[in-house]
């Protein structure tokens, strides 16, 4: 089921948050569930449970990349101003 966002509010630090990179990284996540569903499915518990393990540490530290990056760009400009 597919739902529409109609408003955010977003912190001012968040404003050049890459919401298509975020909305990306998600979507390779799910990928990554997926073939985590079928090896386990196939028997191999082991590697979907490794899979679905490493894969969760990555998201993370990506998106958390993504938070960070808008964050320094804030601070700048935040600079120029002053």
């Amino acid at each position: 089921m597919s739902r529409k966002v109609k408003s955010v509010r977003v912190p001012k630090e968040l404003e050049t948050l890459d919401l298509s990179g975020v909305i990306r990284e998600c979507e390779q996540y799910l990928r990554d569930l997926e073939s985590a569903t079928l090896l386990k499915r196939d028997g191999n518990r082991e590697a979907a449970e490794a899979l679905v393990h490493t894969r969760q540490a990555d998201l993370g530290k990506r998106v958390g990349k993504l938070v960070w990056e808008a964050r320094v760009r804030y601070g700048k400009h935040k600079e120029e101003e002053q």
